[in-house]
């Protein structure tokens, strides 16, 4: 497994759009307040011209714009991070695009999440290089930072970091009024382990991201999720995973679909993060329709970890080797 170079004092952060673009005034305030306080603290921002460009289907740009403006920040020596400035839909429509040889002759970290999972599993397992699930480089305008982006940027600077489960979490979308508020947070944070068990201790290596766009991205010649688990299945892979918009319904079959395609062969266990949109017809929760259709592995899960969509979330190293704990509610993370 490659990691690229730790970000260091001086350093560029590149910002780019693969999947939508910000172009609301407040947004744009948050972006360039986040580019003052990362220079204040000595490193450098640069954007490209996508980042505040959107049309009317979401999108930043072409699928051939975003990989060309994703090749020109690989291309950039100074540039050590590549942050995304959003999720989205149709990011897949740049992987054709990306100069995948330049990129391995010269990886930089790249962050996101949601739909920017589309990058980070062809990253790690069609190249074997780390990247990171995690906050958009928005996270950084907040005034003033919570805990999740100290945590964050000390990664990216190589730090060895515990992350602790948050108090509370941001369960629905707030309208922002100033453009640097941090998170509406509204709902206690509780984690539970499968059959309700009080401790349970996980660990391998990382692997996961949105299962919306994972289940997109199974078989086609960017994802190399059998190659990687075999590859790395003395570690075990711990697989996280969360959904955007889902059912009850499509989460059974969509994790009966990767189970029958074998990506839980050499699985340690699978930590979920909390869902944003789920919905079921039968009143069956989350956890039930999980542990339902992968039962017959017998794999010890989490639910509701701080990954994913309902912010504040933790920054997770794909690829890496973690050892992730759950009890009475309260979780931890730790790369070792």
């Amino acid at each position: 497994m490659r990691y690229p170079k730790w970000l260091k004092k001086g350093d560029t952060i590149g910002v780019t759009a693969p999947s939508g673009g910000c172009v609301k005034e407040l947004d744009i305030k948050r972006f360039h307040h986040a580019r003052e306080k990362l220079q204040q603290l000595g490193y450098q921002v640069f954007f490209t011209s996508n980042t505040f460009t959107s049309d009317r289907f979401g999108r930043s740009s072409l699928g051939k714009t975003r990989g060309e403006q994703w090749n020109e920040l690989v291309g950039m020596e100074q540039v050590k991070v590549i942050n995304s400035a959003k999720g989205g839909d149709y990011l897949v429509e740049m992987l054709p695009f990306v100069d995948w040889e330049r990129f391995q002759e010269n990886p930089k970290w790249f962050q996101g999440y949601s739909d920017n999972t589309g990058l980070i599993h062809t990253i790690t397992t069609k190249y074997d290089i780390a990247a990171i699930y995690g906050g958009h480089f928005g996270e950084f305008g907040m005034e003033p930072w919570e805990s999740c982006v100290l945590r964050n940027l000390e990664i990216l600077e190589g730090k060895s970091v515990v992350q602790k489960s948050f108090d509370m979490y941001e369960a629905d979308f707030h309208d922002r009024v100033t453009g640097l508020e941090g998170f509406s947070k509204d709902k206690p944070v509780y984690w539970k382990n499968k059959n309700n068990r009080q401790r349970q201790q996980l660990q391998g290596r990382l692997l996961g991201g949105c299962l919306d766009v994972l289940l997109n991205l199974c078989g086609t010649k960017y994802d190399n999720t059998l190659g990687f688990i075999d590859k790395y299945k003395e570690d075990g892979i711990l697989w996280y995973l969360e959904s955007f918009d889902t059912s009850a319904e499509n989460l059974m079959m969509g994790l009966w679909h990767l189970k029958e395609l074998g990506w839980f062969e050499y699985a340690a266990g699978i930590v979920f993060g909390r869902p944003l949109f789920y919905k079921s017809f039968s009143d069956m929760s989350y956890e039930e329709a999980a542990s339902m259709m992968l039962q017959e592995l017998e794999l010890p899960m989490i639910f509701d970890a701080d990954i994913g969509h309902m912010g504040p979330q933790f920054t997770m190293i794909n690829g890496a080797v973690a050892k992730v704990s759950c009890e009475n509610g309260r979780g931890e993370l730790m790369y070792i």
